[in-house]
C-alpha cells in the first residue's frame, strides 16, 4: 500500500505557488512523479468530484445499464423500471462480487456468483436458500448508492454523498454550453478514440488547458482557428477556451461546408474536456483516467449528427489521432521524463492578463483546485 505523504511534504508541496498567475510557479515535480501524491489524487479528487460517464442516450431506456470504474471502484449506473437514474457501487451485498458487466438493458440485478437478485432500485428481492437463516431480512439490504446527475446531455457520477451536485458548483457553464451547442442531447455517439499515455494525469491537463505551445508544436492546428481571437476564461471548477475558426484553408482538415465556425471548449474539474471544433453540429468529449502516477488512460468519443461520420468528420478524426494526439502525447511524456529527473523541481506559469490562448492562466488556475484539495486532505 503506497503511503501518503507527510505533513512536511504537504506543507512544501506548495512552495512557489501564488494566487497572482504572474507571480507563480507551477505544481512542483513530485506532484507528478511521486506515488505518494497519486494516492491523494484518487482519494481526494477523483473520488470526490464530478466524474464524467456517458451521453445520456447510452441510458435513455428503462432497464439500460453501463458499468465503469472511478478511482478503482467499480461503479453502477442504471435507469430503473421507473425512469430514474440511479448509480451503485458495483458489488454484491453478499460476497462482494461485481454484479454487471460492460453495458446493455436487463429488467434485474443478479449476482453472477450465488444469484441474489436486486431490482433496478438497488433493493434485494431473492437470496436463494436464505430462507433457513436467522434475522436476515432481504427487505433490509440495498445495493449502495452514489451520487448521479444529467447535465447537459451527459451523465456523470460522484463517489462523495456529501458533494453539491455538478449544477450548483458550475455557474454559468451549462448555459454556456447549451449557447453554443443547443443540440447537444440529440448528438449520438459516433466514434470513441482510446490512448495509453506514459504520462501523469495532471500533466496531460496542464497541456489541454494552454495554447502557449500550439505555434510551436501544433502548426496545423493554428492554421485551423483564428489564433488572435482565442481566449481563456476560468471560473470555480471550469474553464472555457474560445476561438473563431479560420477563414482560410488549413492544413488540419477541410471546413469548407462548416456549419459551426467556433472553436468550443470547455475544461471541468478535474477530468472531463467537452471540446466542439469546426464542422458540422459535434460534441467531443476527452475523458482523461490517472492509471499510475506515470500513466494516463484516455478516451475521446465523438457525438455526431449521425452515426456514421461523413467525410470532412472522417478526416477530422484522422487529424486529431494521426497528428494532434501524436504531437501531444509526445509532449507529455517528454515532460514526465524531465519531471523524473533532478533538474526539475517547477517553473514560471506564462501568464497574459488579457487571457489570451498564448497564456497559462488556466493552467494556474488547474493547480490552484488541486492545491485546495491537497490543503483539505493535509494531515
Amino acid at each position: 500500500m503506497t503511503q501518503l505523504p507527510t505533513r512536511t511534504q504537504f506543507a512544501e508541496i506548495s512552495d512557489g505557488f501564488h494566487e497572482n498567475a504572474s507571480k507563480s510557479l507551477s505544481l512542483r515535480a513530485p506532484a507528478y512523479t511521486d506515488p505518494a501524491w497519486l494516492a491523494v489524487d484518487l482519494r481526494e479528487i477523483i473520488a470526490k468530484t464530478w466524474q464524467w460517464v456517458c451521453h445520456v442516450e447510452k441510458l435513455s431506456e428503462p432497464g439500460s445499464y453501463v458499468t465503469i470504474e472511478i478511482a478503482g471502484q467499480p461503479i453502477a449506473i442504471v435507469r430503473d423500471l421507473t425512469g430514474t437514474l440511479r448509480a451503485f457501487y458495483n458489488v454484491c451485498k453478499h460476497r462482494a462480487h461485481v454484479l454487471l458487466s460492460g453495458e446493455g438493458n436487463t429488467t434485474r440485478i443478479m449476482c453472477p456468483y450465488h444469484a441474489w437478485v436486486y431490482k433496478l432500485d438497488g433493493q434485494l428481492v431473492r437470496a436463494p436458500h436464505s430462507e433457513h437463516l436467522e434475522g436476515f431480512d432481504p427487505g433490509e439490504i440495498c445495493l449502495d448508492e452514489v451520487q448521479v446527475e444529467e447535465f447537459c446531455g451527459f451523465v456523470y457520477v460522484n463517489l462523495d454523498r456529501d458533494a453539491p451536485s455538478l449544477a450548483s458548483q458550475t455557474g454559468d457553464l451549462e448555459t454556456e454550453i447549451r449557447h453554443w451547442a443547443p443540440d447537444i442531447e440529440d448528438l449520438t455517439f459516433a466514434h470513441r478514440l482510446t490512448y495509453d499515455i506514459r504520462s501523469n494525469w495532471k500533466n496531460v491537463v496542464d497541456n489541454f488547458l494552454e495554447c502557449y505551445h500550439c505555434p510551436t508544436a501544433h502548426k496545423d492546428f493554428c492554421t485551423l482557428i483564428e489564433m488572435d481571437t482565442y481566449k481563456v476564461t476560468t471560473h470555480g471548477i471550469y474553464s472555457s477556451h474560445m476561438a473563431d475558426a479560420g477563414n482560410a484553408a488549413n492544413s488540419a482538415y477541410d471546413v469548407s461546408n462548416a456549419t459551426v465556425k467556433t472553436h468550443a471548449v470547455w475544461w471541468l474539474w478535474p477530468t472531463t474536456c467537452l471540446m466542439r471544433y469546426p464542422g458540422r453540429s459535434s460534441m467531443i468529449v476527452l475523458n482523461i483516467i490517472p492509471a499510475g502516477p506515470d500513466r494516463t488512460f484516455e478516451t475521446y468519443d465523438f457525438f455526431l449528427e449521425t452515426k456514421e461520420p461523413n467525410e470532412a468528420e472522417r478526416e477530422s478524426i484522422r487529424y486529431l489521432n494521426d497528428v494532434l494526439q501524436v504531437e501531444d502525447i509526445n509532449i507529455v511524456e517528454s515532460v514526465q521524463r524531465g519531471m523524473s529527473t533532478p533538474a526539475f523541481d517547477a517553473g514560471r506559469i506564462v501568464n497574459d492578463p488579457s487571457g489570451s490562448g498564448l497564456s497559462e492562466h488556466a493552467v494556474h488556475h488547474f493547480h490552484g483546485l488541486v492545491l485546495d484539495a491537497y490543503a483539505r486532505a493535509a494531515p
